[in-house]
């Protein structure tokens, strides 16, 4: 066979091993799908090899007669204008390129050989790149622009040839002949691919987002979407890549955009149903689940029947008040698959927000806005009546009322009115919120200005409109103390703390009313619960101690000698030890031994006690440095606690837990 029969026939073979097989198959499968990757890389349906190995005549064809292209057709986006199949390839009328977009301009097809294309405008500073490799140049490589004799091939010197990136229409740019600098070969070889084509940035996206690492398979993504905005395959892998960051919202627009698209698309169906479905947004789950598949997956279809049932279950139970049953209801729907939906976690905030769970509702508020944006118009659902838009601004501003940042809830209930202007409930509640921030500003500024009367005026105004809201009891209770109602200021703190139990404001307030009622237990209570919230505070220190004494005298108790805080006292002899422990009240001795892990790891917790409990005497013995004390008190094992009450041992302890030494040492300390 002659060199020029061999050149026609390897042109030949190149193009049929480029274009797809006799059935069409495609790589876009279920099985390579369920794989990891969004999409499969994006290629184009190729048309099967029909002509001749004869090459185009504008390069000067291997046999002398010309063939003729079908033209590729161009969308305005200046990608190949042909049907969007479901694993984002491209097929056209025409013959189409095997990586799935049409070439530049400036190259046109050469021969039978793939359609390559440079990376730019084909200026001087331009770099070429081919997206197949191991195909040969389709262009004239001949000086003489002549295949030349049989034989005479060998015989043709040796030329350092490399490709340039040069303006003439030879495939991968202009033919270089030993001119070529290193910075032009070392900037084709440097180059990404998938700097070049969407092909090429999809196929490194789907690698990255196989491996989990969604943020940059989102920047590839988004940029082959930019270069064809019009690929509903790309707007596919933008989703999925935003799904799997969690940003579900913004995943249902592109997936929407690529069903937009191809109406067709039953992959982008299906992840739509599965989005909706986590958002709680059954109407549209149902439908994409129908549409992805006119026989839709049995296990499916009943999970969504279940998150359909438990949300029916919610409207009747908020409609109702039962608010024990619509938070019950809520955890189910969001159990069943729901578990991203704003509705629910809304509802589920309003359901704790009247149960008195404030912290909780706050969490569950916060979640609600985590996956809540604003929705066109033809996405929007009621609940009750109400948009779900509007549902969840006005519970967050319940919430954020009862937190008392009345200003953001003032804002928040603007909105969802904005959202639903002819919606009578909002309006109302709006009313009240407005109401109630009027309220706290006027009382505020007549306390400032110690009308202390008029300031709980003011307080009940707004309490009228908020019956429940902690705040403006907290503050109405500082008013009555002002004025000398301590029982009514008591009861203004418990009305608070029903709602916020931990309300250091309410606590505080609360503990020194009781002080001025002479009602020292309480008093003590609360105290010791600020102890905790507050371990820094030296004044509820202070005010412990203080009421700590009081409850001791109102006993008949000693408390002459009793002092406050301090350090722990070491002892270091048996009679500092005896003296010590027959003082007036509770002293609690901590035997030692200074090489003992357990001593040393228990050693500060003792200190905390020590700031904790400042009415109790915190002593300390090492075993070894007084060993008298530790014989009369026949220690063995260490660390042992020993609890003296009057000089009276009321307790001893063998290596306790820290829980079980404070519960004891609170036990007798009071």
């Amino acid at each position: 066979m002659s060199n020029i029969q061999k050149l026609g026939a390897l042109s030949n073979r190149f193009h049929a091993d480029l274009c797809l097989d006799g059935n069409g198959n495609k790589p876009d499968s279920k099985d390579f799908a369920d794989l990891g990757s969004p999409v499969s890389p994006l290629r184009t349906a190729r048309a099967a090899a029909t002509h001749t190995s004869s090459s185009s005549s504008s390069s000067g064809s291997v046999s002398g007669k010309p063939q003729h292209n079908a033209a590729v057709r161009r969308g305005s986006d200046g990608c190949a204008a042909g049907r969007l199949s479901h694993s984002g390839e491209l097929s056209a009328s025409g013959e189409s390129s095997p990586t799935g977009f049409p070439s530049r301009p400036g190259h046109r097809r050469s021969g039978s050989g793939p359609l390559i294309y440079s990376s730019g405008g084909g200026g001087s500073n331009s770099t070429a790149s081919s997206p197949v490799t191991n195909v040969l140049p389709a262009g004239n490589i001949c000086p003489s622009g002549k295949i030349g004799k049989p034989g005479m091939m060998s015989r043709t010197p040796a030329r350092n040839d490399v490709l340039g990136s040069g303006t003439g229409n030879y495939g991968h740019g202009s033919i270089m002949r030993g001119g070529a600098s290193k910075a032009d070969v070392g900037a084709a070889s440097t180059k990404p691919m998938a700097s070049l084509n969407p092909e090429g940035l999809t196929r490194a996206g789907n690698e990255h987002y196989k491996k989990g690492e969604f943020p940059d398979a989102l920047k590839l993504y988004n940029r082959a979407a930019a270069m064809c905005p019009d690929n509903a395959a790309c707007r596919y892998n933008k989703a999925a890549a935003l799904t799997g960051l969690g940003r579900l919202p913004e995943a249902v627009k592109e997936f929407e955009e690529a069903v937009r698209l191809d109406p067709a698309y039953s992959r982008a169906h299906h992840r739509l149903f599965a989005l909706h479905l986590r958002l709680g947004q059954v109407e549209f789950a149902r439908r994409h689940l129908f549409m992805a598949s006119q026989q839709p997956d049995p296990v499916e279809l009943q999970k969504l029947q279940e998150v359909e049932r438990h949300l029916r279950r919610c409207e009747d139970s908020r409609k109702a008040s039962d608010w024990k049953s619509a938070l019950r209801e809520c955890d189910a729907a969001i159990a069943a698959g729901a578990d991203s939906s704003p509705l629910l976690n809304s509802l589920k905030a309003e359901a704790l927000l009247h149960l008195h769970h404030l912290k909780d509702a706050e969490s569950a508020i916060s979640n609600a806005s985590k996956f809540f944006t604003s929705s066109p118009s033809n996405l929007q659902t009621k609940f009750i009546g109400t948009l779900t838009e509007s549902y969840v601004y006005i519970v967050s501003a319940q919430v954020e009322m009862a937190l008392g940042r009345f200003d953001n809830a003032v804002n928040m209930a603007e909105k969802a009115k904005q959202i639903d202007p002819r919606n009578i409930e909002l309006t109302m509640i709006l009313s009240n919120v407005r109401s109630v921030a009027k309220a706290r500003v006027q009382g505020n500024a007549l306390f400032n200005a110690g009308k202390f009367a008029e300031a709980c005026i003011a307080y009940g105004e707004g309490l009228k409109y908020d019956p429940s809201n902690s705040v403006l009891h907290c503050n109405r209770a500082a008013c009555r103390s002002k004025l000398g109602q301590w029982e009514k200021s008591v009861e203004d703190c418990n009305e608070a703390l029903k709602t916020q139990p931990n309300y250091t404001k309410a606590l505080l307030r609360r503990a020194a009313s009781y002080g001025k009622l002479e009602r020292w237990s309480e008093a003590v209570r609360d105290y010791e619960v600020l102890r905790k919230e507050l371990p820094d505070e030296n004044e509820v220190a202070e005010s412990l101690f203080r009421a700590q004494v009081a409850l001791k005298k109102s006993r008949g108790e000693e408390v002459s000698n009793m002092k406050f805080g301090g350090e722990v006292e070491e002892i270091n002899g048996i009679e500092q030890f005896r003296t010590a422990i027959a003082l007036p009240g509770v002293s609690v001795v901590h035997f030692v031994a200074m090489s003992n892990t357990q001593c040393t790891k228990i050693a500060p917790f003792v200190d905390l006690l020590c700031s904790r409990y400042p009415s109790v005497n915190f002593l300390k013995v090492d075993i070894n440095e007084s060993p008298a004390v530790a014989r009369a008190e026949n220690v063995m094992i260490v660390p042992t606690f020993k609890i003296y009450k009057n000089g009276t041992k009321v307790k001893e302890m063998i290596c306790p837990s820290q829980q079980v030494l404070e519960c004891s040492v609170r036990h007798y300390g009071l």
